[in-house]
């Protein structure tokens, strides 16, 4: 029986031994991660792209009036990522955009083609916003960042409800990069998700301008064929807020009149936005950064109503 206090001679050579093969092991652990490659992502917010693109180049957020050259941007964002990460290869572009009942468009069928590109789509309710498409992107990003498949995602978007996750993606390791399209007079990303990324890039008009071209008319809701013509006078945006209530009256019925006077000046929110995007269709004019437009619009709105009652 050996003695405890008197241990026997250290085996010097079994030690060695296996700290060479720890060294072996760790050599080639090193040596595979030296030569695989990073791999980089492209979350792609499709309304956000749309709605600040068009906002920029044409003055308008309203799809009708402006077509987006999706392809062409797309390969401008991968070839702008291929510049930024040298040494990074692209896993894939992803495409969110919303769809009635998630059923795609024809250029969303088309978008869907294109290699390298796959189209996720949310739902898009009666005033043609999107829902579910946050969710979406989350979702994905986490994914992908929780198996190790990305180590770095770009994000072009700008909710604030974006940043959850970012915050997922960078638990995992992954770094979060927010593109922007730059917005005249002010932002069009929440200020809580530009705090929250690893680093920033904003597009301005020029790299925007070959993708986006006006439509020199287009069909509103209501069947009308809007052309473009100059900025529109207050008088002449009364009037358009006449001709919703018009609409609104006859589609909605006496009996949602009287519910909504009471109010009387303001507007339930989605009452406000339904005035707001029909009558930019109208006009084939965003009337987003125009306070006092906006104020004659209502009152054109009240102004019928009020006759009505």
């Amino acid at each position: 029986m050996t003695d405890s206090k008197h241990p026997g001679p250290v085996d010097l050579a079994a030690i060695a031994a296996g700290i060479e093969r720890t060294n072996e092991l760790l050599t080639r652990v090193l040596a595979e991660v030296a030569t695989t490659p990073s791999t980089h992502a492209v979350f792609v917010d499709a309304g956000y792209v749309y709605a600040a693109a068009g906002r920029l180049v044409t003055g308008t957020e309203d799809r009708r009036a402006f077509e987006l050259d999706a392809e062409g941007i797309i390969e401008a964002f991968i070839d702008k990522a291929r510049m930024i990460f040298p040494d990074s290869r692209l896993l894939r572009v992803y495409w969110y955009d919303g769809a009635r009942r998630r059923i795609h468009t024809t250029e969303q069928q088309s978008i869907a083609e294109l290699p390298d590109v796959k189209v996720r789509l949310g739902n898009l309710n009666a005033h043609n916003q999107q829902k579910g498409v946050d969710s979406l992107i989350r979702s994905d990003l986490e994914s992908l960042a929780r198996h190790r498949a990305i180590s770095d995602a770009v994000l072009i978007g700008g909710d604030e409800d974006l940043v959850s996750a970012v915050e997922a993606a960078q638990g995992y390791g992954a770094r979060v990069h927010l593109w922007g399209i730059e917005a005249g007079g002010g932002r069009n990303q929440a200020e809580p998700l530009l705090w929250e990324v690893d680093s920033q890039r904003t597009f301005d008009l020029e790299f925007c301008k070959p993708y986006v071209t006006r439509r020199a008319a287009y069909e509103s809701s209501f069947g009308e064929v809007i052309h473009h013509g100059p900025a529109p006078s207050r008088d002449d945006v009364r009037f358009v807020g006449a001709q919703v209530a018009a609409q609104w009256l006859g589609s909605r019925g006496r009996d949602s009149l009287a519910e909504l006077l009471p109010g009387h000046p303001y507007l339930p929110g989605g009452v406000d936005q339904e005035l707001l995007v029909e009558a930019e269709a109208l006009l084939g004019l965003s009337l987003r950064g125009h306070a006092d437009l906006r104020r004659a619009l209502r009152d054109g709105f009240w102004d019928h109503l009020r006759t009505q009652y």
